[in-house]
């Protein structure tokens, strides 16, 4: 299956949810369950701390259809957060003493409610920290969403861009023809007006998924090896580089059946787990709010339809932080690709 040519309306057995836990949990490929591994190093169960970041996904719909996507996000996905939605989470962030609002999609900027949510959001809260995770294409000059830059600088907006790799082949080949240039062309638009640049307060972050089934390089070095290449062949200046584990969940899921690469990326996900990685897992400070308002214990488990557990509340406007603090985290094999190696989240590895 090639996401490049195929929209999200093909017939697939792993288009349902369910579908997918199946595969997950049946597929014999030899390794423990994740549960199991927690419980021989004294881990299980999972639980949950105070919740410092609500991760708030605005929709699926997106402009591009990459390869590695959890999210099985596309230009024909019509699923989009409400402005009524929005506002139970800026009642839960006002109420509560939450640090963080980190805004996701899909692509963010096709919700056509998210300048209001993110003024409102600022507002809300003045000191904290809002970050939009952009695939950068979308801002690039000519297009509907050019705006969008003045307004993440207006309201001290973090950007997280995606960017794979340094080099087009690289890029091209995992998003689509012609998305490095844009990217590119998106990255030098965005440090003109001061984002990346130190004392600018406008922070610019990157993103590094492998190109395939394997574990990320080590971050720091990657960073370097970023801020080596894009300086010296573009002028391109950025923040800091998150190397994010490519997980086994929906479009990326789909690819390692069909290449029959499946058992062996869950093998290599199992053999590198890693118990140090546990204590700093996102779903122990994150809740996740689909753009039904439907709340999870991390974006993995939102795309795999794994809501919270009673007593948690189970929706945004009924949002607890009592009720949420020390909670017991839904865990699948999935979960493995958060754990191995030097751990992957939202913003970078672990450790």
């Amino acid at each position: 299956m090639n996401p490049q040519t195929s929209l999200h309306k093909r017939q697939s057995l792993l288009a349902d949810a369910r579908e997918q836990i199946k595969v997950l949990q049946q597929t014999d490929c030899h390794i423990p369950s994740f549960g199991k591994k927690l419980a021989e190093c004294g881990l299980f169960p999972l639980e949950s701390d105070s919740t410092s970041i609500l991760q708030v996904n605005t929709g699926y719909r997106c402009n591009l259809l990459c390869r590695h996507c959890h999210v099985d996000a596309g230009p024909d996905r019509t699923e989009a957060m409400s402005r009524e939605t929005m506002q139970y989470c800026l009642d839960a962030l006002g109420k509560n003493r939450i640090r963080t609002l980190d805004i996701t999609g899909g692509a963010p900027e096709m919700n056509p409610e998210l300048p209001w949510f993110i003024r409102k959001a600022r507002k809300t809260m003045p000191e904290g920290e809002i970050m939009v995770r952009s695939n950068l294409v979308i801002l690039v000059k000519g297009n509907r969403y050019r705006d969008f830059p003045d307004l993440y600088k207006e309201t001290r907006v973090t950007i997280i861009a995606s960017l794979p790799c340094y080099t087009s082949e690289n890029v091209d080949a995992q998003r689509g023809t012609g998305v490095f240039e844009k990217s590119i062309e998106a990255l030098k638009m965005l440090n003109s007006i001061g984002y990346g640049k130190d004392g600018s307060g406008l922070r610019l972050n990157l993103v590094y998924n492998p190109g395939g089934p394997s574990l990320p390089g080590q971050q720091q070095a990657l960073e370097a090896e970023y801020k080596k290449q894009l300086s010296g062949n573009y002028g391109i200046i950025f923040s800091n580089l998150y190397t994010i584990t490519n997980m086994p969940v929906s479009r990326f899921l789909e690819s390692l059946i069909d290449s029959g690469r499946y058992c062996a990326y869950m093998k290599l996900l199992a053999d590198h787990f890693n118990p140090c990685a546990i204590n700093n897992l996102m779903c122990r400070t994150t809740v996740s709010v689909g753009w039904d308002g439907t709340l999870y214990d991390c974006d993995f488990n939102q795309m795999l339809k794994c809501p919270l557990s009673p007593p948690s509340p189970r929706h945004i406007r009924d949002f607890d932080e009592n009720l949420l603090r020390s909670r017991s985290i839904a865990i699948g094999q999935h979960c493995f690709g958060c754990s191995a190696g030097a751990g992957s989240s939202c913003h970078g590895s672990l450790i």
